[in-house]
Protein backbone atom coordinates (compact mmCIF):
# COMPACT_ATOMS: atom_id res chain seq x y z
CA UNK A 1 0.00 0.00 0.00
CA UNK A 2 0.84 3.56 -0.37
CA UNK A 3 2.74 5.27 2.64
CA UNK A 4 -0.40 6.93 3.33
CA UNK A 5 -2.21 3.93 4.44
CA UNK A 6 -1.46 3.54 7.76
CA UNK A 7 -2.87 -0.08 9.10
CA UNK A 8 -5.44 0.80 12.24
CA UNK A 9 -5.97 -2.91 13.11
CA UNK A 10 -6.32 -6.53 11.70
CA UNK A 11 -9.23 -8.83 12.74
CA UNK A 12 -9.30 -12.53 11.43
CA UNK A 13 -12.10 -14.54 12.69
CA UNK A 14 -11.07 -17.72 15.00
CA UNK A 15 -12.40 -21.13 14.94
CA UNK A 16 -15.98 -21.48 15.62
CA UNK A 17 -16.69 -18.43 13.56
CA UNK A 18 -18.11 -14.75 14.67
CA UNK A 19 -21.22 -13.45 14.01
CA UNK A 20 -19.44 -9.63 13.28
CA UNK A 21 -16.30 -7.98 13.07
CA UNK A 22 -16.13 -5.00 14.87
CA UNK A 23 -13.42 -2.13 15.10
CA UNK A 24 -14.14 0.01 18.09
CA UNK A 25 -12.13 3.22 18.94
CA UNK A 26 -11.15 4.40 15.71
CA UNK A 27 -8.87 7.45 16.29
CA UNK A 28 -9.87 10.51 14.07
CA UNK A 29 -6.80 11.59 13.37
CA UNK A 30 -7.15 10.45 9.64
CA UNK A 31 -8.61 11.91 6.64
CA UNK A 32 -10.29 8.76 5.28
CA UNK A 33 -10.55 4.73 5.88
CA UNK A 34 -10.63 2.04 3.88
CA UNK A 35 -11.63 -1.18 4.33
CA UNK A 36 -10.28 -4.44 3.07
CA UNK A 37 -12.47 -7.07 3.65
CA UNK A 38 -11.92 -11.38 2.42
CA UNK A 39 -14.88 -12.92 4.41
CA UNK A 40 -16.65 -16.31 3.79
CA UNK A 41 -20.04 -17.13 5.95
CA UNK A 42 -22.14 -20.52 6.44
CA UNK A 43 -25.43 -18.97 4.32
CA UNK A 44 -27.02 -21.68 3.26
CA UNK A 45 -28.45 -22.40 -0.36
CA UNK A 46 -26.46 -19.43 -1.71
CA UNK A 47 -23.03 -18.73 -3.36
CA UNK A 48 -23.19 -15.27 -2.12
CA UNK A 49 -23.91 -13.19 0.98
CA UNK A 50 -24.14 -9.56 1.19
CA UNK A 51 -22.34 -7.79 3.64
CA UNK A 52 -24.04 -5.34 5.98
CA UNK A 53 -22.10 -2.03 7.85
CA UNK A 54 -23.15 -0.21 11.06
CA UNK A 55 -21.30 3.03 12.01
CA UNK A 56 -21.27 3.75 15.51
CA UNK A 57 -23.78 0.84 16.46
CA UNK A 58 -26.75 2.72 14.14
CA UNK A 59 -28.89 1.37 11.73
CA UNK A 60 -30.90 4.46 11.42
CA UNK A 61 -30.37 6.87 8.37
CA UNK A 62 -29.03 4.54 6.03
CA UNK A 63 -29.26 4.38 2.34
CA UNK A 64 -27.69 1.91 -0.17
CA UNK A 65 -27.48 1.94 -4.61
CA UNK A 66 -25.89 -1.33 -5.54
CA UNK A 67 -25.07 -2.56 -8.76
CA UNK A 68 -25.15 -6.70 -8.80
CA UNK A 69 -24.04 -9.10 -11.37
CA UNK A 70 -23.81 -12.66 -11.30
CA UNK A 71 -22.74 -13.55 -14.77
CA UNK A 72 -26.49 -13.82 -16.40
CA UNK A 73 -28.74 -11.04 -14.76
CA UNK A 74 -27.52 -7.89 -13.88
CA UNK A 75 -29.58 -5.76 -11.47
CA UNK A 76 -29.30 -2.77 -9.52
CA UNK A 77 -31.61 -2.08 -5.90
CA UNK A 78 -31.41 0.50 -3.50
CA UNK A 79 -32.28 -0.39 0.36
CA UNK A 80 -31.80 1.54 4.00
CA UNK A 81 -29.26 -0.31 5.05
CA UNK A 82 -25.41 0.20 4.67
CA UNK A 83 -23.92 -3.28 2.32
CA UNK A 84 -20.01 -3.47 2.48
CA UNK A 85 -20.23 -5.64 -0.68
CA UNK A 86 -20.55 -9.28 -1.00
CA UNK A 87 -18.77 -12.59 0.90
CA UNK A 88 -18.69 -15.85 0.05
CA UNK A 89 -21.33 -18.52 0.88
CA UNK A 90 -21.64 -21.63 1.74
CA UNK A 91 -22.34 -23.28 -1.66
CA UNK A 92 -19.10 -21.47 -3.16
CA UNK A 93 -16.56 -23.49 -3.94
CA UNK A 94 -14.84 -24.44 -0.62
CA UNK A 95 -11.86 -22.59 0.90
CA UNK A 96 -12.88 -19.83 -1.18
CA UNK A 97 -13.32 -16.01 0.34
CA UNK A 98 -15.11 -12.75 -1.01
CA UNK A 99 -13.24 -9.92 -1.37
CA UNK A 100 -14.16 -6.63 -1.08
CA UNK A 101 -12.77 -2.87 -0.35
CA UNK A 102 -14.80 -0.14 1.29
CA UNK A 103 -13.34 3.17 0.69
CA UNK A 104 -14.94 6.25 3.35
CA UNK A 105 -13.72 9.63 3.11
CA UNK A 106 -14.64 12.39 5.49
CA UNK A 107 -15.29 9.94 8.21
CA UNK A 108 -14.25 12.11 11.40
CA UNK A 109 -16.36 15.47 9.33
CA UNK A 110 -19.54 17.32 10.98
CA UNK A 111 -21.25 16.33 7.59
CA UNK A 112 -23.25 12.95 6.55
CA UNK A 113 -20.43 10.03 5.90
CA UNK A 114 -20.69 8.49 2.47
CA UNK A 115 -18.56 5.77 0.95
CA UNK A 116 -17.84 3.43 -1.83
CA UNK A 117 -17.60 -0.58 -1.96
CA UNK A 118 -15.84 -2.96 -4.22
CA UNK A 119 -17.01 -6.45 -3.67
CA UNK A 120 -16.84 -10.23 -5.24
CA UNK A 121 -17.65 -13.27 -4.28
CA UNK A 122 -15.72 -16.32 -6.07
CA UNK A 123 -16.39 -19.89 -7.22
CA UNK A 124 -15.09 -21.63 -9.41
CA UNK A 125 -17.97 -24.08 -10.45
CA UNK A 126 -21.33 -21.91 -12.53
CA UNK A 127 -21.60 -18.53 -11.07
CA UNK A 128 -19.77 -15.65 -9.34
CA UNK A 129 -21.22 -12.37 -7.93
CA UNK A 130 -19.91 -8.93 -8.10
CA UNK A 131 -21.15 -5.82 -6.55
CA UNK A 132 -20.77 -1.90 -6.69
CA UNK A 133 -22.30 0.44 -4.19
CA UNK A 134 -22.80 4.19 -2.87
CA UNK A 135 -23.39 3.87 0.69
CA UNK A 136 -24.53 7.11 2.92
CA UNK A 137 -25.07 7.52 6.77
CA UNK A 138 -26.83 10.89 7.01
CA UNK A 139 -25.39 11.63 10.30
CA UNK A 140 -23.02 13.92 11.68
CA UNK A 141 -21.46 12.34 14.39
CA UNK A 142 -17.54 11.45 13.38
CA UNK A 143 -17.07 7.57 12.79
CA UNK A 144 -15.43 5.65 15.93
CA UNK A 145 -16.70 2.63 15.41
CA UNK A 146 -17.42 -0.12 12.22
CA UNK A 147 -19.25 -2.93 12.58
CA UNK A 148 -19.27 -6.04 9.52
CA UNK A 149 -22.09 -8.58 9.42
CA UNK A 150 -24.40 -11.15 7.18
CA UNK A 151 -26.80 -9.35 5.88
CA UNK A 152 -29.05 -12.97 6.47
CA UNK A 153 -27.61 -13.05 9.79
CA UNK A 154 -24.81 -16.03 8.77
CA UNK A 155 -22.04 -16.59 10.61
CA UNK A 156 -18.72 -15.19 9.15
CA UNK A 157 -16.23 -18.20 8.76
CA UNK A 158 -12.69 -18.95 10.39
CA UNK A 159 -10.28 -17.14 8.75
CA UNK A 160 -12.38 -14.50 7.29
CA UNK A 161 -10.13 -11.41 7.97
CA UNK A 162 -10.98 -7.42 7.81
CA UNK A 163 -8.42 -4.90 7.94
CA UNK A 164 -8.80 -1.12 8.58
CA UNK A 165 -6.79 1.39 7.41
CA UNK A 166 -6.77 5.12 8.00
CA UNK A 167 -5.28 7.68 4.79
CA UNK A 168 -3.14 10.66 5.77
CA UNK A 169 -3.03 13.60 3.45
CA UNK A 170 0.51 13.99 2.86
Amino acid sequence: MANTYIPIATVTVGAGGAADITFSSIPATYTDLVLLLSIRTNRAGAVGDNLSLSYNGSTSSQSDIRLFADGSSPASFTDTALYAGIATAADATASTFGNTVVYIPNYASSNNKSSSSDGVAENNATQTSMNLGAELWSNSSAITSIKISSRFSATLQQHSTATLYGIKNS
